[in-house]
Order: C-alpha cells, then sequence, then structure tokens
C-alpha cells in the first residue's frame, strides 16, 4: 500500500511552514526529512552568518548582501524579507520545478514571508507552529544562546505580534516541550487530509 504522504498526485501541495523564532520549526523539518518523505524541502536563502552546525544547500543557501539583491532585481526569489537586520528569501524557480515534477513542496518561513507568499500562492496549505507557552518560548530562545538580551526581547515582541496572525493560517500545530513526534505526526494527518479533498487545492503563483 502506498504512503499517501508520498504518492504522486497531479495536482501537488506547495505547504507553508511558518511561526515565532524558536518554536521548532528546523527542528520538525528535520524530523520529517529523517522519515524519508519524498516531500521536497525547499531551501531559504539568507545573508544571516552561519551558525554553528549549519551546511550550505542544507539549512540554508548563505549568500551575501550583494548576492541576495541581485536575487531580488533579476525577480528570482517567491518571496522575501527583512528580519533582525538580516535577509531571507525562497528561490522561486526549485519551488516551481518540484510542483512542476508533481512533487509536493515544503517551505519554513517566518510569518512575515508566509505573508508574502498568501498574497502570491492562497492555496498554499499554511500551518502555523506555536509554543505551548509563551514563557516557554522564551527558554527555548535563552537555551539557543544565539542571541544577545536584547534580541532576545526583540525576538519575544516579534512573537507576540506573530501569534496575531493566526487566521492567516490554515492550521494551528503546538510543539510542546518533548512533543516533537507529537507535532510531526499531526503536519502528516494535515497533509493526508489535504490530498482528500474532495476539490484539490491548485497552485499557481499570481
Amino acid at each position: 500500500m502506498k504512503d499517501r504522504l508520498t504518492e504522486s498526485v497531479a495536482n501537488p501541495l506547495f505547504i507553508v511552514l511558518s511561526g515565532p523564532s524558536g518554536v521548532g520549526k528546523d527542528a520538525v523539518l528535520d524530523r520529517m526529512k529523517k522519515k524519508r518523505h519524498t516531500i521536497y524541502y525547499a531551501v531559504t536563502a539568507t545573508t544571516r552568518p552561519k551558525r554553528q552546525g549549519e551546511r550550505e544547500g542544507v539549512e540554508y543557501h548563505f549568500v551575501s548582501k550583494a548576492g541576495f539583491e541581485r536575487m531580488i532585481e533579476k525577480n528570482e526569489l517567491l518571496e522575501w524579507a527583512n528580519v533582525y537586520g538580516n535577509l531571507y528569501g525562497v528561490p522561486k524557480l526549485e519551488v516551481q520545478q518540484a510542483l512542476d515534477r508533481g512533487q509536493d513542496v515544503m517551505v519554513k518561513v517566518d510569518v512575515q514571508g508566509a505573508a508574502s507568499i498568501k498574497r502570491i500562492a492562497p492555496q498554499a496549505v499554511f500551518i502555523f507552529l506555536a509554543p505551548p507557552s509563551m514563557d516557554e518560548l522564551r527558554e527555548r530562545l535563552r537555551r539557543r544562546k544565539t542571541e544577545s538580551s536584547v534580541d532576545l526581547e526583540l525576538r519575544m515582541k516579534a512573537a507576540r505580534e506573530e501569534m496575531n496572525s493566526l487566521p492567516m493560517f490554515d492550521y494551528v500545530v503546538v510543539n510542546y516541550s518533548d512533543g516533537l513526534d507529537q507535532a510531526v505526526s499531526q503536519i502528516e494527518a494535515i497533509i493526508v487530509a489535504e490530498k482528500c479533498r474532495v476539490k484539490p487545492r491548485r497552485v499557481e503563483f499570481k
């Protein structure tokens, strides 16, 4: 019996995973990749410095600011945003090529990026990954040790504002502490439910 998550379909899904910084988006994607679903995971381009353990072309495409600005000028990005002084954007070509192959695509973006994609691809599946509480989110950011105290407060302020964007999304998944597998299972269930729609989503970029 074919896995409903890996089955080739005429109308592939474009899945947008978003949520506040520190909520666990990377961990969710890593766990899904290890389960070897044939979803195509689009890699975001960024100008921010590479963190310890990150790999070029895996977590991100790390590019210079000048290189990123050239991508903007050539309209090579599906969306882009300035987040805490760093530029992030989703390369359009790799997403379109995967969809043209009939392959489901998942992309991880911040809430600002999700809003941009919503304007040009409203038929995408929008999933908001939420923390169990704002206190828990603060603790996760603190443990990450990648932000100064000032940056942490900026991220917490942004997170509170981003939580107000929930109505823009189709689904919300809470990523509880020690609940990564549960969050992944819920995302898998969302994908299966979308595959069972009587009227499939048809993604076309405006």
